[in-house]
């Protein structure tokens, strides 16, 4: 007999608003956001800048709480921030005085490990991001693609369900950001993590996403969601990424504003 597969929903939103006083008034930046993620998913929200995507996140990690509506974390409500969900920004935040190792050890001490345990976690981390050899190094003795390597080893360190990342990858050139795309994707199949990622990138959404969220304004809201049905790794040239590509453009108008440009010179 053939075994049914079920997945699991580590999170759930329904009906999320959030509001902020400002001005003496209460603006709504976030409304009605629904949607769940399962377990094993790489989701990506995808939106322009202001449309509340780092607000989201935040809820997600309980940095901060809805206005209305129900947020769960593997069943449970979401009412504080928890070492199961670690968020992971595009600033490093390593602190400059201590190396590279002691930068993740730094966050395995709320665990109660032995100095040697910590350690030899730490190390495997680090190796998992290809920095065996810079253990003793300061962070600013470091590319701005390895420091952000030092803060992924540093999050999966802590052996988190869940890692929250907005705009990882926004500050580095195109060369370290698609090679940390690539060592994402990997870490993830080795360490089964579940990823939720902000970004206004569309190529960076299509290579690693799932499925996609697209957000718009004024309150915030989910427009679109679009799973990418093609397997990983991606060829980023192939017509079915272009597919993908073209339709988000086109949920944007900018296919459009494209054609509608002259590039005669």
């Amino acid at each position: 007999m053939e075994k049914t597969l079920t997945t699991k929903n580590l999170v759930e939103l329904r009906g999320v608003d959030k509001e902020f006083a400002k001005n003496g008034k209460q603006e709504k930046v976030l409304s009605g956001i629904d949607f769940d993620v399962q377990e094993g998913e790489f989701i990506s929200i995808l939106g322009k800048s202001g449309c509340g995507k780092s607000t989201l996140l935040n809820l997600i990690g309980g940095f901060d709480q809805p206005t209305r509506g129900q947020l769960h974390f593997d069943g449970k409500q979401v009412t504080k921030p928890s070492r199961r969900a670690i968020m992971l920004f595009q600033f490093y935040a390593l602190l400059p005085w201590r190396t590279v190792l002691k930068n993740v050890e730094l966050a395995l001490e709320p665990e109660g490990l032995s100095k040697e345990e910590s350690r030899d976690r730490a190390i495997t981390y680090l190796k998992l991001v290809g920095l065996e050899d810079s253990l003793h190094q300061f962070p600013s003795q470091l590319s701005g693609g390895m420091q952000q390597r030092v803060a992924i080893a540093r999050a999966l360190s802590i052996r988190p369900e869940l890692i929250l990342m907005d705009e990882p990858f926004a500050a580095l050139d195109t060369f370290n950001r698609y090679y940390l795309q690539d060592e994402l994707l990997r870490i993830k199949q080795q360490e089964g993590t579940n990823i939720i990622l902000v970004t206004h990138d569309i190529d960076e959404a299509v290579y690693l996403s799932d499925r996609i969220f697209i957000m718009d304004a004024n309150p915030g809201v989910i427009r679109k969601k679009i799973s990418v049905e093609l397997p990983k790794p991606r060829d980023r040239a192939h017509s079915d990424f272009q597919y993908y590509r073209k339709w988000i453009l086109d949920e944007f108008n900018f296919s459009q504003k494209l054609d509608d440009l002259d590039f005669n010179i």
